[in-house]
């Protein structure tokens, strides 16, 4: 059953009646329904497309959070042939809110690395919503480095609200963790490139994605904080949550013009949980052109130009 959005009701309500009218004329053949369904299927479409084309920030947080979004496992099924997840930073224990392993994409071996949100209450149990504790970017690190030590390219796919708050991870060093996984990914010999396919929040995000190209879901977000704990900060209500989405330039077209990201990956008319398996092809798509140029270039010019490219951000003003 599809799940709506709260922008997404009068088109939720156009929907459901194409439903019962096709219940209707399948209960009964002598009723000619076509016409009516043809009309509103036709009229829900263009609603869904005016909707999605003007999305606010706050609207695409809501989309990049769609429970049926897809997630890294959906990638990997799709695109990662003979995958091996290997597990445990071996200093502490395992953390799946970041999976990773060897595997082959379209003929070449590669590193994938991402975050892992849960689809049900048990995986998203098991994987702790996608906030990853110290072990699991220690983890990150331990296999960057084994990419490199064997020249395989590394893909990480980012979906997190962030890494875990928790006292547990504060103990054990959580923010030594991050920067260790951000230098790690700058000091890659080996092309990296990252890919945010639905929230991407503050260093949880950017621990995997500090890369060569850094790409985007066109209804993909990515912050600094969420816009829930930054109102919460700036004006001590979460009720202004929606004006400080828009003040965050959390989106695609935001960072794109900001120099943060390198590309937009555009999403199906009402989005990539819309048609996943079509979304899932097109990233593919996008990460083998991307990969195609970067193998070409020696490991001190792959350090090199990544370094390059994080030190510049922050130069480009928005007008």
């Amino acid at each position: 059953m599809h799940t709506y959005l709260d922008f997404e009701k009068p088109i939720a309500e156009l929907e459901g009646k194409v439903q019962e009218l096709k219940l209707l004329a399948a209960q009964d053949s002598g009723i000619s329904v076509n016409d009516e369904i043809t009309k509103l299927e036709q009229k829900a479409a263009q609603l869904l497309q005016d909707a999605y084309s003007s999305l606010t920030p706050w609207q695409k947080l809501q989309v990049a959070r769609h429970p049926r979004r897809p997630h890294f496992v959906d990638y990997v099924e799709r695109l990662i042939e003979d995958f091996t997840p290997l597990a445990g930073d071996r200093v502490f224990g395992e953390d799946q809110a970041i999976v990773g392993g060897l595997g082959r994409f379209r003929g070449r071996s590669v590193m994938v690395i991402g975050h892992e949100k849960g689809s049900d209450t048990q995986t998203r149990m098991k994987h702790n919503f996608g906030m990853a504790t110290p072990e699991g970017y220690r983890k990150a690190v331990r296999l960057m480095e084994m990419a490199d030590r064997f020249g395989l390219p590394v893909i990480t796919l980012v979906d997190t609200a962030g890494a875990y708050p928790g006292i547990g991870g504060e103990e054990r060093g959580q923010a030594e963790a991050i920067a260790r996984s951000t230098d790690c990914c700058l000091g890659l010999g080996v092309p990296l490139v990252a890919v945010i396919i639905g929230e991407g929040g503050s260093g949880g995000a950017v621990a995997l994605a500090t890369g060569n190209r850094v790409l985007m879901l066109e209804h993909a977000v990515y912050s600094v904080i969420s816009p829930e704990a930054g109102a919460s900060i700036l004006w001590r209500s979460s009720d202004k949550a929606q004006d400080m989405a828009t003040a965050l330039k959390i989106t695609a077209q935001n960072l794109h013009q900001l120099g943060v990201i390198d590309r937009i990956l555009p999403e199906p008319i009402g989005g990539a949980h819309r048609e996943r398996a079509q979304m899932v092809k097109e990233t593919g798509d996008a990460i083998e052109e991307e990969l195609r140029g970067l193998e070409k270039l020696d490991g001190p010019t792959l350090k090199r130009l990544r370094r390059e490219k994080f030190l510049a951000m922050g130069r480009v003003g928005v007008s």
